[in-house]
């Protein structure tokens, strides 16, 4: 197998030797280096920049109905191109707010950092948990509407796997039902589920993920109440000197604003 100068495999169906930094970005947005927001990245996610957006495989609603009846939720990749936009958006995150945790709290969700709920019980009231957009979703059907449940109280799991208890399982599924089943012509085109821990961006606030295939654009206007997600514009200025993820992230000025 061969080997870039970045030191991952290169994908089988890949013909580019170009390091996994450079690939799906046009030529004249190259940069010389190696960008911050792209080094020590994991070997999966080396591979998969690594890899050209026109052999990404987009997943069908039925493959992802497949693989979540699974659990196989580390297939759930972004496309190539999302994913480097993905890791420059977190990086940016955590250059601005500290963490992404404190950026889903104050400027996505505008709870109050001791996240103090009305309720002991989990989604009981409607003040103690919010649905919005995932800003960054997974390489899947345009068609497909993928939202995240942001809970102040978590749910209760196995000390040893992580995995959910019986209890939380049915406290989400009663939701699921009442909030979305009802409000779609099809049930099958509902899912939900929740990633282990490993797999979690964010720890401190517990949640967990819905998609929809082919909602009604009025019903998802209701139950995110009118939630719009972030827009993350490759070669947008972004303020500070950060002119989009194809740039090195080097740049600093200290009289300008970032805005997301």
């Amino acid at each position: 197998m061969e080997y870039p100068t970045c030191g991952c495999p290169v994908p089988p169906n890949r013909t580019t030797t170009l390091p996994y930094w450079l690939v799906n970005v046009p030529p004249n947005q190259r940069p010389k280096k190696c960008p911050d927001y792209l080094r020590d990245l994991s070997d999966k996610d080396r591979f998969i920049i690594a890899t050209r957006d026109e052999d990404f495989h987009e997943l069908s609603w039925h493959e992802v109905k497949q693989l979540v009846a699974r659990k196989d939720f580390a297939a759930l990749k972004r496309r190539p191109s999302q994913l480097r936009l993905y890791r420059w958006f977190v990086y940016m995150l955590k250059e601005e707010y500290g963490s992404v945790f404190n950026f889903i709290l104050q400027k996505r969700l505008k709870w109050q950092r001791d996240l103090a709920p009305d309720s002991s019980t989990p989604l009981e009231c409607e003040d103690d948990y919010a649905v919005l957009y995932n800003d960054c979703p997974y390489g899947i059907d345009g068609r497909i509407v993928h939202l995240v449940v942001w809970t102040k109280v978590s749910f209760a799991s196995d000390a040893a796997t992580g995995e959910l208890t019986s209890e939380a399982q049915g406290q989400i599924e009663a939701f699921v039902r009442k909030r979305f089943l009802v409000n779609m012509e099809k049930p099958e085109r509902v899912l939900w589920f929740k990633n282990p821990p490993a797999l979690r961006s964010v720890h401190a606030i517990d949640h967990f993920h819905i998609m929809l295939f082919e909602p009604d654009a009025t019903f998802l206007e209701q139950v995110t109440k009118g939630d719009v997600a972030q827009q993350i514009t490759p070669g947008k200025s972004y303020g500070n000197g950060f002119e989009g993820p194809y740039a090195g992230v080097d740049a600093h000025s200290e009289d300008s604003e970032r805005t997301f």
